[in-house]
């Protein structure tokens, strides 16, 4: 079961409005074949929304949408040839897996041996083969969640979408599935568009990933670009942790904002602050200690601003206690400045 052909997406100057709440403002991405691309923000950002725009059950108000170079904007979702998997699976609970997953091909009117056959394909590339007589009831939230995946596989869409098809599973399981959904993604070379508000999650899934906030895209690029090079203090902040400090602490006359990241700063010994031109000294109070097993994360607050700073955790290493007045250095080479 492989796609004839990888698809392209285009989104031109998307536009998208309820009454004044402007939804999607002038969107543009373009993901090429073969892609896993994530759409990556907060509740409200826009990105399922824009997910929806691509499948077709909304209709954007200015803009166009193309697959694999053509202009589908006016299509119907069913005419577009792509699957969607949504966070709720909506499996029927009256069928069994196999019909769940048939169900697209009998609404085709495909030959019956040929839907015995791609429905058998479909579940055992889920791993789900010996599945088929089952009820939706009787499957854990991952097995659901293959089932949902396998009925959108079986009928062969150029373009794979997936609305936080993962939120509903346990950390564990979530990790476990991600994994299982690259690499199915992989083998099938299928290019995929995935919703997320799960920084971790795209991180070390996505290929590339958009980042939305309130309608506006805010930046688009690889997870390494992102993380290194946000083109703002919000993606800066939302793709992993960011500290977010008035430029003046680096720099007497700075103007704007200053942010780094928890590894770019040190805590200054107990015998004091070593001498390195490179770190900006600054001094705040810890306010509480988080064990993250192999770091040690400490909140100082600084002048009303609450930083956090990383540290490596070592088998008999002295733990911080809250209240205490702590020098921290912020390495100038690694900030990163935000005009205001």
């Amino acid at each position: 079961m492989t796609p004839t052909r990888k698809a392209s997406v285009s989104c031109r100057h998307l536009r998208l409005a309820y009454g004044t709440t402007e939804v999607l403002r002038d969107v543009s991405i373009e993901v090429v074949p073969g892609e896993f691309f994530a759409l990556l923000g907060p509740s409200g950002s826009g990105k399922s929304t824009l997910l929806r725009v691509i499948a077709g059950f909304i209709s954007a108000q200015g803009g166009e949408v193309h697959i694999d170079g053509a202009d589908v904007s006016r299509l119907p979702p069913w005419e577009r040839q792509v699957g969607m998997v949504f966070q709720s699976y909506a499996l029927w609970p009256h069928l069994s897996v196999f019909d769940n997953v048939a169900f697209g091909l009998v609404e085709r009117r495909a030959p019956k041996r040929e839907i015995v056959e791609r429905v058998g394909a479909a579940l055992e590339l889920v791993g789900l083969g010996a599945y088929g007589d089952r009820r939706p009831n009787q499957l854990s939230g991952g097995q659901q969640q293959r089932v949902a995946l396998a009925r959108t596989l079986v009928v062969e869409p150029r373009v794979l979408l997936l609305d936080e098809p993962l939120s509903n599973l346990d950390k564990l399981l979530r990790v476990q599935m991600r994994q299982e959904l690259l690499a199915l993604q992989r083998r099938l070379g299928l290019t995929t568009v995935f919703v997320t508000h799960d920084q971790e999650e795209a991180m070390t899934t996505a290929d590339r990933m958009a980042v939305l906030d309130q309608g506006v895209l805010q930046q688009v690029g690889t997870p390494t670009e992102l993380y290194d090079a946000p083109a703002n203090a919000f993606v800066g902040g939302f793709v992993g942790t960011m500290n977010l400090v008035p430029a003046a602490w680096l720099e007497p006359a700075g103007a704007g904002t200053v942010g780094f990241r928890p590894h770019a700063a040190l805590l200054a010994p107990r015998d004091g602050p070593p001498r390195d031109g490179a770190l900006a000294w600054i001094e705040g109070e810890l306010a509480t200690v988080e064990f993250l097993g192999g770091t040690v994360r400490h909140h100082v607050v600084v002048a009303g601003h609450t930083i956090a700073i990383d540290e490596l955790h070592g088998p008999g290493q002295q733990r911080r206690v809250p209240g205490e007045r702590l020098g921290i250095g912020i390495d100038r080479r690694q900030a990163l400045f935000f005009p205001t």
